[in-house]
């Protein structure tokens, strides 16, 4: 709404040169209209577009049509009366009878004005409303024949029309309160005006509303009727300028922190320019610098261009911008199919391994395969190697060995412990703090797409309520999806095909079964004492020198003394507590060097026990075949092999069977298939079937601290019970191995190697063993199984004849028995 006082009437407003009124602006009116003017039969009619001619206001109209100019010129010259129509389409430029509204004002022309532009423009003021009853000619311009409308206004003192009039009032106060362009003068003549109906026209020729609303408005004759719509319009008005003084607040408020932004960022930049810091416009350019070098595929290059625009859209003060920008420092410092050169001197690669690591044959030539087909396939997919073993056997350091044959970077990732899924996937961008999972951190590190990565004690990993990280490796450790595997932080999709996946484990029981499925296992021993041996004299004892700051010439260890420490001071697969023992020797002489006394300058056996104590371990050796019931038998265990005794004794009783030296289930029923043989095949041992029910037998395997289970024990125990129910000696320097059934089968056991090394240590020269088990032996260096002496068996009757003597003991046990008791058989017909 725009009010305007009387010294502004002289004023014109002109928007455009070739239309009646772009803007007809309002210029003020005449209270006590006299609505007893003569209306004329017939008027010329003034086509309007854009507003409304309301009884009583004065407006200027600016006349541009030639037909209109006619018009008001020949009507000036005259009683100045014309009618005033609005146009029902505004667009029309040249409007016929048929365009207009059928409603118009009576005018009277008070003032004509021609412009210099050939435009007339002329202030005029309503009079009285009236409806055109027949439109008589077109031309030299319209002519209509009209009827006047009078104002009904029934009863102006009723409460009802008091209210109204003074809601009228009130919201157009509100409208001028709350539009502060309209002028100081509005109020005083709207606190003027006092005849209801002209301030109804007066509000309804100012209200900010469309042409077709105020043409209804001039339409209703009938005033209160004509001011509740015209109080319609006024409350949605006021609800616009109350929105609109809403959206300016805000719009102020928020401009006014962007140059308090803006001002400040000036600073910073001028700040930034003096430290020689980068400013966000300059972090943005390198950025988009050094992507544009990047050998990326073309979707991660349109995330790339997307991102750094809307990096550019964010204010850098804004909490969103670093967030942003160190997502693209990742995208641009990950190596995007960057790789380094395979080297493929598979020559070269032997002699690498063989330098590092003594022994590791499977996985030596297992690398080398893998080299060789490289070599003639260029884009052959890297494997996913496990190796399995206990630990100490070298099996983690085993990965540098690789990635140095290889010529390519080395990554080792600690899983043991691991339990959040967000430690291999990474956490999306949009949490506090989060970045990429450990395997993209760690290839952006090393800067290359075909590392060796390690990932070590994956048998470690657990899972909780964040999520199962090994569920996650499976598509890691998959050659066919790792090609896309996607970071939750990048949101784009990574190649890791190219890297070379070791895994290392202790136990393949608790690796997820899909996972393990995924992977070549590659089972990787224990070392034998002479490879230990080997290991200490060409790597661990010149390495701790070293590092101690010896030389050779200062001390050397004899060949004995290292196989004391390795038989007396160690018991373990690999070679990570003879590595501790060598050390504390070399501290002790790396302390007398220092010192300046005199020490020996080699180290001897007898100089072992000096330097390091008492002996820890007590070497397991044969203890002969003098006693019946005692058998020698080969066990597995994490930290090799080792040979243990069955014992056997009876004692009068009533049969019972009795087990110790915390014997595990499966060995307990070993124990029990063993004696229901014995008791089913008696007769073929010579064995009184009485001495059963009337001799008790109790079973034990020393080392009762140490818990033993397995079926490995099986043909040792029947053995066992053999020689004492017969009473019959053993076989000298015989161990054995094997589990058995009830029908008398010998099967097949693991830990092969490490038994026969454990009973080649402890003298034994005969080794019985199930005839399966001969391919396990064949993979032995002969070396190291020269002086022993194989049996290969298939039943229990194989095994005791090949372990029970003729002879009996020295002092055999005479079993009192009670007599045999016979029923007198039943006649026969």
């Amino acid at each position: 709404m725009s009010f305007f006082n009387q010294e502004l009437q002289n004023r014109v407003f002109l928007a455009e040169s070739d239309i009646d009124s772009l803007e007809i602006v309002p210029l003020g009116g005449i209270d006590d209209l006299d609505e007893n003017y003569e209306m004329p039969e017939e008027l010329p009619i003034l086509p309007l577009r854009n507003t409304v001619l309301f009884p009583g206001m004065v407006i200027p109209i600016t006349v541009g049509r030639q037909k209109s100019i006619r018009l008001v010129k020949k009507a000036y010259r005259g009683n100045r009366t014309i009618g005033v129509v609005a146009q029902a389409n505004a667009q029309k430029e040249e409007p016929t009878s048929a365009d207009l509204h059928q409603v118009g004002t009576m005018g009277y022309i008070i003032k004509m004005i021609t412009l210099p532009d050939g435009n007339t423009t002329i202030i005029v003021q309503g009079r009285k409303r009236f409806k055109v009853t027949e439109y008589l000619r077109e031309d030299p311009y319209i002519t209509a024949l009209v009827k006047g409308i009078d104002d009904y206004f029934p009863n102006p003192n009723r409460k009802e029309s008091k209210a109204l009039i003074q809601s009228i009032r009130d919201s157009a106060s509100k409208i001028l309160k709350l539009n502060p362009e309209i002028p100081q003068e509005a109020r005083i003549a709207l606190d003027n005006i006092e005849t209801p109906s002209f301030l109804v026209h007066f509000l309804s020729s100012n209200i900010n509303a469309e042409v077709f609303d105020k043409q209804m408005l001039l339409e209703t004759d009938d005033i209160p009727k004509q001011a509740t719509k015209l109080l319609e319009l006024m409350m949605r008005e006021i609800q616009m300028l109350e929105l609109k003084r809403e959206i300016q607040n805000k719009a102020s408020s928020d401009i006014d922190q962007q140059q308090r932004d803006y001002f400040l960022r000036q600073q910073m930049k001028v700040l930034q320019d003096e430290l020689g810091v980068d400013s966000p416009d300059r972090e943005l350019e390198n950025l988009r610098l050094k992507a544009a070098k990047k050998k990326w595929p073309e979707a991660v290059r349109l995330h790339f261009d997307k991102e750094a625009n809307k990096l550019h859209r964010i204010n850098p003060m804004a909490p969103e911008y670093p967030v942003t920008l160190n997502y693209l420092e990742t995208l641009t410092d990950l190596p995007w199919n960057e790789y380094t050169k395979d080297n493929f001197d598979l020559k070269r690669a032997e002699k690498i391994l063989d330098a590092d690591h003594f022994g590791l044959d499977k996985v030596k030539e297992r690398i080398i395969e893998y080299l060789a087909v490289l070599k003639l396939k260029n884009n052959l997919k890297s494997p996913i190697l496990c190796l399995y073993g206990p630990p100490g056997v070298g099996k983690t350091s085993l990965g540098k060995s690789v990635a140095k044959a290889l010529g390519r970077k080395y990554i080792r990732m600690a899983l043991g412990g691991l339990h959040d899924e967000a430690e291999i996937r990474g956490h999306r961008k949009t949490y506090i703090g989060a970045m990429p999972g450990k395997l993209v951190q760690n290839i952006k590190k090393v800067g290359s797409s075909n590392p060796v990565f390690i990932l070590d004690e994956i048998d470690k990993v657990s899972s909780d309520f964040r999520g199962d990280p090994a569920s996650a490796l499976l598509e890691v450790l998959d050659p066919e999806q790792n090609s896309s595997f996607t970071d939750n932080y990048l949101e784009v999709e990574y190649d890791l095909s190219k890297v070379m996946f070791i895994a290392t484990a202790n136990s393949l029981d608790s690796i997820h079964p899909a996972l393990r499925d995924r992977m070549e296992i590659i089972e990787v021993s224990g070392y034998t004492v002479e490879e230990k041996l080997q290991i200490a004299k060409k790597y661990l004892v010149p390495k701790l020198r070293k590092d101690h700051g010896l030389t050779p010439k200062d001390f050397s260890i004899d060949d004995k003394a290292i196989l004391r420490i390795i038989e007396g001071y160690t018991r373990e697969s690999g070679v990570r507590n003879l590595e501790q023992k060598i050390a504390s020797i070399i501290r002790k002489m790396a302390k007398f060097v220092a010192k300046g006394e005199e020490f020996p300058k080699v180290v001897k056996p007898e100089t072992v026990e000096r330097l390091l104590g008492m002996e820890v371990f007590d070497k397991d050796l044969y203890q002969g075949n003098d006693m019946a019931g005692v058998v020698t038998g080969l066990a597995w265990t994490s930290v090799g092999g080792e040979i243990l005794f069955v014992e056997s004794s009876l004692s009068r009783g009533k049969g019972t069977l009795t087990l110790s030296g915390q014997l595990g289930d499966v060995m307990k029923e070993s124990a029990m298939t063993a004696l229901s043989y014995l008791k089913a095949h008696s007769d073929d041992l010579d064995i009184d079937y009485r001495v059963f029910s009337n001799y008790d037998l109790h079973v034990h395997v020393p080392a009762g601290a140490t818990p033993k289970d397995g079926p490995s024990a099986g043909i040792t125990m029947l053995t066992s019970m053999a020689s004492i129910y017969t009473q019959r000696k053993i076989k000298n320097y015989l161990a054995m191995t094997g589990e058995i059934t009830l029908r008398g089968k010998v099967l097949p056991v693991g830990g092969i190697k490490e038994k026969i090394l454990a009973a080649n240590r402890a003298g034994v020269k005969d080794i019985i063993m199930c005839a399966k088990n001969r391919k396990d032996v064949e993979e032995i260096k002969g070396d190291y199984i020269k002086d022993l002496q194989f049996h290969y068996v298939e039943t229990v009757d194989q095994v005791l004849d090949a372990a029970l003597l003729p002879e009996k003991v020295k002092k055999p046990i005479h079993f009192i028995l009670p007599e045999e008791k016979r029923s007198d058989l039943p006649t026969s017909l």
